[in-house]
């Protein structure tokens, strides 16, 4: 080989990373559930060996002793041989494959299953920083990926492991001589199929970082919201052609690696060639002098056929299962992501919810630990990002860690005088909200009142300080009991492409029609529902845009509503919609905020006026907080706010 081909290949790409012995167990491991059919494929593998075995013989015997004594029935029984040799054959290889699509399929649902329990598992800072498609990929392509190096793989390298070592047995008993001839070459397969095999398993892994890119491009253009702000900006043909450019890569780097693993198995049959030019030649010469006959020579022919077609195989298994074990990195490095909200092993599971909450001096900011995230779909050697969809720059991702802002909190790179970018989100954050008490946030764009309602149902952690509910820390509770006591409507509410019916018993699944059209009643969209010609099987369109803001948000109100939840997390959104929807809404909220513990980002004068205590918030602080009146004679930030927002509108 010469080392500027190989140079020219390899261009680009890492140091491999090594099929380590901790991770090769882990994959065995997976295969475990599996023994019994794995057991079983090796028992189909013998067998089918075997009768790999018999054909050789037969022709020997055929050319050397029935032909010459014109035996009609032996020439009869043989002939039969050869027929029940490769009908046994194919049925064992029937078996074989059903049973190696039962470890397959297992794997893939063991993984997937595994997989998406682990990301359900996640807090919101770890979905904030990664994007749809490379989880997507991991759940698809590397998972199948993984599979193909339990039930493919491993199963060849057994397969071809035995049907070498029984080969090469046979023959030893052929011709010793011509057998060590024939083995002669193996050095040169070996090395081979370490050179090529490095190459193969680096355009593997480039091959599937071009595919998660193009993927995550895919998924951000042609989702509801991307498409909308593709068509907005009239930027369909500069898209059409980013995506055109990173089709290309792909299609590219699948040529190269066509391309140098044909290279690959063309070598190594220029290799076997050399070897059965020495065997046929060195075998010819022994029957030219009478050593063997020519049955043997043709029986030898068949099995050095066999032995090298094993050895092909054996030769380019390190390129296989390197790449398998590329999809298992991606794979495991999921599942062991550690969870950045976890809940304890003996969780406190809520009952008879009261709903008192306090806040206890909290501070919280969104500073990312890296170890948290998934690092760039290229896991080998340096740890690096997986590059930003649109602009492609840096080091991918541009993964920075958050700064205090997410709906609410907006982050300027050189802030003003009067301007709410920070380092820390939230600061000595304390107050108590008592059962059935309405407590108003107001304050400024970016003030902390949506991060602050985040970490009610530990969508994220406080960095420091606690927060209590009915005396509990909300890290002592489970989740599933936590989310159960809190129900939030958000600006931004999300519906699944499906029906009305189907979006409103995700709060409560056994919940009957009855209770179903009693919550939409309570939201004021019963009417508007039941107007429609599919009534509440009416499929809402990918994240409900088939209906207006406000219909939309009656909805979600609806399905707050059905869950009953003892606390209640509002994020007003009323200021973008008409005063019909405005209406409605309103009305709607004062039915869901009736008996509950409500904490409310108050977008509404006569939210404010309800409201038990009015928490005013700057700058990550609670700067103020009293009622209406009491904050109005401060005459400080409520009175200003009060002044520039609510001061106009009718209650």
């Amino acid at each position: 080989m010469h080392g500027a081909w190989f140079n020219y290949i390899r261009s680009g790409d890492e140091k491999p990373a090594k099929v380590t012995r901790e991770l090769l167990l882990r994959v065995l491991a997976h295969a475990r559930p599996y023994w019994g059919q794995i057991g079983g494929m090796f028992i189909t593998i013998l067998f089918s060996t075997a009768f790999g075995l018999l054909s050789p013989l037969i022709f020997r015997h055929l050319i050397d002793n029935i032909l010459p004594n014109k035996d009609i029935n032996q020439l009869v029984l043989f002939s039969a041989g050869l027929l029940l040799v490769p009908l046994f054959s194919g049925g064992i290889n029937v078996i074989q494959r059903q049973l190696n699509a039962s470890v397959g399929e297992g794997v893939i649902y063991d993984l997937r299953v595994a997989l998406f329990g682990k990301l359900q598992r996640m807090s919101l800072r770890f979905f904030t920083n990664t994007k749809t498609g490379e989880l997507m990929s991991r759940l698809n392509s590397d998972v199948v990926g993984a599979q193909n190096a339990i039930s493919n793989t491993i199963v060849g390298i057994v397969t071809n492991l035995v049907q070498a070592i029984a080969i090469l047995a046979v023959m030893l008993t052929l011709e010793w001589r011509l057998t060590l001839v024939s083995v002669l070459i193996l050095p040169l397969f070996i090395l081979l199929a370490r050179r090529l095999g490095e190459v193969l398993r680096d355009i593997a892994r480039r091959g599937m970082d071009l595919n998660a890119q193009m993927n995550a491009h895919m998924n951000e253009t042609l989702n509801i919201g991307g498409a909308l702000l593709v068509k907005l900006f009239g930027r369909a043909t500069e898209e059409q052609n980013r995506f055109q450019g990173r089709a290309a890569q792909v299609r590219d780097i699948g040529i190269r690696r066509a391309v140098i693993g044909s290279s690959f198995f063309v070598m190594i049959g220029l290799v076997s060639a050399v070897g059965t030019a020495l065997v046929y030649g060195l075998g010819g010469w022994f029957v030219i002098e009478g050593a063997f006959t020519i049955g043997t020579i043709v029986a030898f022919g068949s099995y050095l056929g066999q032995l090298y077609g094993a050895l092909q195989g054996l030769a380019g298994a390190p390129v296989e299962f390197s790449t398998s074990m590329v999809s298992f990195e991606r794979v495991f490095e999921i599942i062991d992501l550690p969870q950045d909200v976890p809940e304890k092993e003996n969780a406190v599971v809520l009952k008879d919810v009261k709903g008192e909450l306090e806040f206890e001096n909290v501070s919280f900011n969104y500073s990312v630990d890296p170890a948290t995230l998934l690092s760039e779909v290229r896991r080998y050697g340096k740890m690096e990002n997986v590059q930003a969809v649109l602009s492609g720059g840096g080091n991918g991702n541009n993964r920075q860690p958050e700064k205090a802002s997410t709906n609410d909190d907006a982050d300027s790179p050189e802030p003003a005088a009067d301007s709410q970018a920070r380092e820390v989100a939230l600061s000595g954050i304390s107050f108590k909200a008592r059962p059935g008490q309405l407590i108003a946030l107001v304050g400024p764009s970016g003030a902390g009142k949506t991060t602050t309602t985040y970490l009610i149902p530990r969508l994220y952690d406080p960095t420091e300080g606690v927060i209590r509910l009915d005396g509990h820390d909300l890290r002592d509770l489970g989740l599933e009991s936590l989310a159960g006591a809190i129900g939030m409507v958000t600006q931004e509410n999300y519906l699944f492409h499906d029906t009305i019916r189907t979006n409103l018993v995700y709060a409560r699944p056994d919940a009957t029609q009855e209770e179903i059209e009693q919550a939409a009643r309570a939201a004021n969209i019963h009417h508007f529902i039941a107007g429609l010609p599919d009534g509440y099987d009416t499929v809402v369109g990918e994240r409900g845009y088939r209906l207006s803001g406000g219909e939309k948000q009656r909805i979600a109100l609806a399905r707050v509503i059905l869950k009953d939840p003892k606390i209640l997390v509002l994020d007003e959104a009323t200021s973008h919609l008409d005063s019909e929807s405005e209406s409605l809404i309103q009305e709607a909220l004062k039915r869901v905020m009736a008996g509950r513990t409500s904490i409310v980002i108050a977008h509404r004068l006569s939210t404010i006026l309800a409201a038990d205590l009015i928490l005013v918030m700057d700058k990550g602080k609670i700067v103020e907080r009293g009622t209406h009146d009491e904050l109005l004679a401060l005459d400080r930030l409520y009175a200003q706010l009060y002044e520039t927002q609510f001061r106009g509108e009718k209650v």
